[in-house]
């Protein structure tokens, strides 16, 4: 795994988050794991990432951070808050910029989804720590 490091990265637009997406496609979010902090205007959740930044090795995974700045209301579909152990599992995130706000949509594979409204597109992910081999099962599941 020496070939995978640690990511950081920083959307703005549409087209950077798309990026941040496509690493984070199969990313595992526990719902409690997951917050909005009013007074901060911020959404923030931790994650576990599958790494493939490696081409032809196997395949890695990290806990990651991921947050959006200038948020003013995050709403929840199909996701249980008293779940708090749930794990959801990410399908992609998507930017829908409008007049007033952005609103960005994590879209996970069961169907749940989280809307973001934000005054502008302001993201930041990055790895909490080194990739580091995945469970055998987990491998396993790779397509």
């Amino acid at each position: 795994m020496t070939a995978c490091t640690r990511l950081k990265l920083r959307a703005e637009d549409a087209g950077d988050l798309a990026v941040i997406s496509a690493c984070l496609e199969d990313a595992v979010f526990a719902v409690g794991e997951m917050a909005f902090e009013p007074a901060d205007s911020r959404f923030a959740a931790i994650v576990v990432r599958r790494c493939r930044e490696a081409e032809g090795g196997p395949a890695g995974q990290a806990r990651a951070a991921i947050h959006f700045d200038a948020v003013s209301a995050v709403k929840l579909r199909g996701i249980d808050r008293s779940e708090p152990a749930r794990l959801l599992k990410l399908a992609g995130m998507v930017a829908e910029p409008g007049r007033s706000a952005t609103v960005v949509r994590l879209l996970f594979q069961d169907g749940g989804e989280v809307w973001i409204e934000a005054g502008h597109l302001a993201c930041l992910f990055q790895d909490l720590e080194e990739p580091r081999m995945a469970a055998v099962q987990e491998q396993e599941e790779r397509p």
